[in-house]
C-alpha cells in the first residue's frame, strides 16, 4: 500500500508519545544551541561597530567574553542534542521491532505463507534501521528550525519589519518550498530502491540456501547474471537518488546566497532612504548569513527522507495488515474430549479445496487420513489448529467451535507435526525445547525415544548438545522429521495432529514411532494423514479424501 508522505510522517511522529519528555529536551538544547551559533556572528559584527566607533549593545570585553561562553555552550548542547536524539531513536526502533514481531505473530501463518522470506528480512533489519534517520535527525530538528527561523526573524525585524520579512521568505524557501519540491520531484525512486533492496536480498538468500543444486546443474552462470541484473538497477536507482541529493544542495546554496544579498541589497537601499543606521545594514546581514543552519539540515533531508519514508512505509504495510484469524482471550478454559470438523468448506481465492467435508475425532482414537496431494488432508489439519478459519461448516473441539476457544488454551490442547520440520540453528537440546522451555534432560530423552531418535543424538559428537546447523542443514530428512515428532511428544498434548510423520523415515524407524502411538492411545487422541498402507493400519477409523470431499 503506497501512502503520502504525509501520512507516514506523523504515523511515526505518533510512536513518540512514549518519549515526548526527551524529544522536548533534545529540542529545547537544539534551540539553544543553533542561537548561540548564530550570536556568534552577530556579537562578531557588534565588535565591528565597536571598531567604527559606533555605537554597540555591549563593551568589547563583554562581547569576546559572551562569544567565548556561546561557543563552549554550543558544542556541549550539540552534543547533548545529538545524544538525546539518537537514545529516543534507538529506543523507538526497539520498540517498532517489538511491534513488527508481534505483527508478524499474529499474521503467521496463514499470511506468512506466500510472503518473501528475504524480503521481511529486508524490512526487519535495514528498513527499521532507516527510520533511525527520521527519529533522530528529522523531529527535533524541523521544530528548532520552526523555534529559530520564528526568533530570528523577531530579531532581525526589530531594525526593520521588511528585513524580517525577507528573513521569513528565506527561511521557508530553503527549508519548506525546496524539500517540498524535491520530494515531488523525485516521485516514488525512494520506494523503488527499498523494494528493490528486498528482492535482492530475497534473491541472495534462495541462491545461498540452494548453492547445491545451483552447483549440481550448472545453473551458477545465469544465477550470476541475475544477481548483477538486479544489483545493477539498484545502483542505478542509488545513482539517481544522490544526482537528485546534489541538484538539492545546489539548489539550496542558490537560495542562500541570493538571500543573503537581497538582504544586503535591502537593508542597504533602508540606509540611504534613512529607514535605518549602519548597524541596522551590518547586524541583520550577518544574522541572514549566520543562521541558515537549522533550515539547510531540512532541506537536505528533502531527498534523503524519500528513502527513509519509503523504508516506513513498508514497516507501516506490516504494522496494518490484517490476519487472516484473530486471536482468541477471555472465554473459560476447557480440556480435550474429542473433535470433529461438521461440513466444512474452505477455497484459496477461488479454488475449492474442502466441499461439506465432515470427520468425527472420539477421544483416545487413531484417525487415519488419506488422499492425493493437493485434496485437502494438510489444510483440515491447520482448521483445527485454526490457522485457518472454515469459510462454511464448523471445526471443533471439545463440541466448542475452535473459533470459541481460547488460542493459547487450544494451542496447548494439540500438538501439529507438520511434513517439513524446522529446526533453528541451535543445539539439539534447545530445538526441542521449543515445545517444552522448562523441560528436563529425562524428558528430552522420554521423548526422544518414543520417536525413535533417542539412539542417534546420543551417536553425536556432542549428544543433545550439538549444534544442528542452520536449517538442521547437518541432519538428514528423516532425522529432521524424528526430531519434529519428539517435539510433539515432549508438549505432550492430548490432540495429536500428524501430517505425514513417517514419509521419510524407514520401516524400522516408522514403527517405533506408531508403537509409541499405540501405547498413547490413553491419553492421546491423533489424526494421522499419510500417504503409506502401513501407517494407516493403526488407525480405528480411515477416512479417504479426494476432491475436497470425505468418503
Amino acid at each position: 500500500m503506497k501512502r503520502s508522505p504525509m501520512n507516514i510522517m506523523m504515523r511515526l511522529v505518533g510512536l513518540v508519545k512514549p518519549l515526548t519528555g526527551y524529544m522536548l529536551l533534545a529540542i529545547t538544547m537544539g534551540l539553544i544551541g543553533h542561537l548561540c551559533a548564530a550570536f556568534i556572528t552577530v556579537f562578531g559584527g557588534y565588535a565591528v561597530l565597536h571598531g567604527l566607533g559606533l555605537t554597540a549593545p555591549l563593551t568589547v570585553a563583554a562581547l569576546f567574553l559572551c562569544m567565548g561562553v556561546f561557543a563552549l555552550v554550543r558544542g556541549i548542547l550539540r552534543y547533548a542534542e545529538q545524544a538525546c536524539n539518537h537514545f529516543i531513536a534507538f529506543k523507538l526502533l526497539a520498540l517498532i521491532r517489538d511491534r513488527v514481531f508481534v505483527a508478524l505473530r499474529r499474521l503467521c501463518p496463514a499470511k506468512l505463507e506466500g510472503k518473501d522470506k528475504g524480503n521481511l528480512i529486508s524490512i526487519i533489519t535495514s528498513d527499521i534501521e532507516l527510520l533511525e534517520v527520521f527519529y533522530a535527525h528529522t523531529i527535533s530538528p524541523a521544530a528548532i528550525a520552526l523555534l529559530f527561523s520564528l526568533i530570528m526573524c523577531l530579531f532581525v525585524g526589530s531594525y526593520h519589519p521588511a528585513l524580517g520579512m525577507i528573513c521569513a521568505v528565506a527561511y521557508i524557501a530553503v527549508g519548506v518550498v525546496i524539500p517540498v519540491l524535491t520530494s515531488r520531484f523525485s516521485g516514488d525512486v525512494g520506494l523503488r530502491f527499498r523494494s528493490g533492496s528486498g528482492d535482492l536480498s530475497s534473491f541472495v538468500l534462495d541462491s545461498l540456501r540452494g548453492l547445491s543444486e545451483i552447483l549440481q546443474y550448472h545453473a551458477g552462470q545465469p544465477r550470476l547474471e541475475q544477481m548483477n541484473s538486479q544489483t545493477d538497477a539498484l545502483a542505478e536507482e542509488e545513482s539517481l537518488m544522490k544526482r537528485i541529493t546534489g541538484r538539492n544542495m545546489a539548489v539550496t546554496n542558490t537560495a542562500i546566497l541570493m538571500s543573503d544579498l537581497l538582504m544586503l541589497l535591502a537593508s542597504a537601499l533602508l540606509y540611504q532612504n534613512g529607514a535605518v543606521a549602519f548597524d541596522g545594514v551590518l547586524i541583520p546581514t550577518l544574522a541572514l548569513m549566520s543562521s541558515f543552519g537549522p533550515v539547510v539540515a531540512l532541506a537536505n533531508l528533502g531527498s534523503t527522507l524519500q528513502n527513509t519514508f519509503a523504508a516506513g512505509n513498508r514497516v507501516l504495510d506490516i504494522l496494518d495488515e490484517l490476519p487472516v484469524v484473530e486471536a482468541v482471550t477471555g472465554q473459560p478454559e476447557i480440556g480435550f474430549d474429542g473433535a470433529a470438523a461438521e461440513q466444512v468448506c474452505f477455497a484459496y481465492g477461488d479454488e475449492l479445496i474442502l466441499d461439506n467435508v465432515s470427520v468425527e475425532i472420539p477421544k483416545g482414537q487413531i484417525i487415519g487420513i488419506q488422499g492425493r496431494s493437493g485434496s485437502g488432508k494438510s489444510t483440515l489439519l491447520k482448521m483445527f489448529m485454526r490457522f485457518w478459519q472454515a469459510q462454511d461448516g464448523r471445526v471443533q473441539v471439545s463440541g466448542s467451535s475452535v473459533d470459541d476457544i481460547n488460542t493459547e488454551n487450544l494451542r496447548n490442547m494439540e500438538s501439529f507435526v507438520t511434513q517439513e520440520t524446522h529446526l533453528f540453528h541451535d543445539s539439539v537440546a534447545n530445538n526441542l525445547r521449543i515445545a517444552k522451555l522448562d523441560a528436563t534432560q529425562e524428558e528430552l530423552e522420554a521423548a526422544c525415544k518414543k520417536a525413535s531418535v533417542h539412539d542417534f543424538i546420543m551417536s553425536l559428537p556432542q549428544g543433545y548438545d550439538t549444534p544442528v546447523g542452520e536449517l538442521g542443514d547437518t541432519l538428514s530428512g528423516g532425522e529432521r522429521q524424528r526430531l519434529g515428532v519428539a517435539r510433539a511428544f515432549l508438549h505432550d498434548a492430548p490432540f495429536l495432529l500428524l501430517d505425514e510423520p513417517t514419509s521419510n523415515l524407514d520401516s524400522l524407524n516408522e514403527a517405533v514411532i506408531l508403537k509409541a502411538l499405540r501405547e498413547e492411545r490413553e491419553d492421546r487422541t491423533v489424526v494421522l494423514v499419510s500417504h503409506r498402507e502401513s501407517t494407516m493400519r493403526i488407525a480405528d477409523k480411515v477416512y479417504s479424501v479426494e476432491h475436497g470431499r470425505v468418503s
